[in-house]
């Protein structure tokens, strides 16, 4: 059995979106390229082929392992998440305390992480250091650079 991962609702609707894409617009261009090239002739010198073949099959890999992943994804119910304490799928805005600097992190799963739109990891160390905290705590987080104080000002849902 596969290793269950977790999705909110809009990123499994995501990835299933991308699988239809790649199973019905990808696969169906290189099938063709694959026909045009074998149409030119000698395959045994036929780089066209070799590249469209190497391509068809890197693309039925990652076919293969977005529906291994689709069939074990679960959806995160946020229903049942506790808005007190910093948990997957919380917004927490948080202060810096050494730059007095605010900021607000959405907590994700690791395959929906996105830092230009604030989405942290789940597995990231920021993250990880907010877990699991309420508002008025200090979180003390070890990253690259030393250790990171921040405060947590809010968290929502």
């Amino acid at each position: 059995m596969s290793e269950v991962k977790y999705f909110t609702e809009d990123g499994l609707k995501k990835m299933k979106d991308e699988l239809l894409h790649l199973i019905t617009e990808e696969r169906p261009a290189i099938s063709r390229q694959i026909a045009e090239a074998r149409d030119k002739g000698d395959l045994s010198e036929n780089s066209e082929y070799d590249a469209a073949k190497e391509a068809q099959g890197l693309l039925e890999l990652k076919i293969a392992q977005m529906q291994e992943i689709i069939r074990y994804a679960k959806i995160i119910d946020e229903s049942k998440l506790d808005a007190d304490k910093v948990l997957i799928l919380s917004k927490v805005k948080v202060r810096n305390l050494s730059t007095n600097k605010e900021m607000e992190y959405t907590i994700v799963p690791e395959n929906e992480a996105n830092l230009r739109e604030m989405k942290l990891s789940v597995a990231s160390p920021i993250a990880k250091g907010l877990l699991g905290k309420t508002v008025g705590e200090t979180a003390q987080i070890k990253v690259p650079v030393g250790i990171l104080s921040l405060e947590i000002l809010s968290i929502t849902r």
